[in-house]
């Protein structure tokens, strides 16, 4: 072998190192950079799926609050119902006995 097939071949030897090397460098480089892009997403996901859960349980506490209204309006209702009731049964009584409020 002459010298120049020996530089040949040990420049050949060199590049293929330095191909594999320099291929595994990328290969890390690109590994962390999606692993970071990867966990930026998966991050705000999970924050903007917070911000749903937030807003449906604020529904939930309105919609209570709303039902604890209508109750209380109901009872209301049917006192005032009954009331108006007794007042006719008196207003009857009034106006079958005679009296002529003049």
């Amino acid at each position: 072998m002459t010298d120049m097939g020996i530089l040949v071949t040990v420049i050949g030897a060199v590049g293929g190192l330095c191909a594999i090397a320099f291929g595994y460098a990328t290969y890390k480089r690109n590994r962390k950079a999606d692993d970071s892009s990867e966990g930026k997403e998966t991050g705000t996901l999970f924050t903007e799926i917070g911000y749903i859960k937030s807003g449906i349980d604020d529904i939930k506490r309105k919609q209570e609050k709303q039902d604890e209204r209508y109750t209380v309006m109901v009872e209301r209702l049917s006192a005032v119902e009954a009331s108006a009731k007794q007042a006719h049964k008196r207003i009857d009584r009034i106006d079958h006995q005679g009296y002529s409020g003049e």
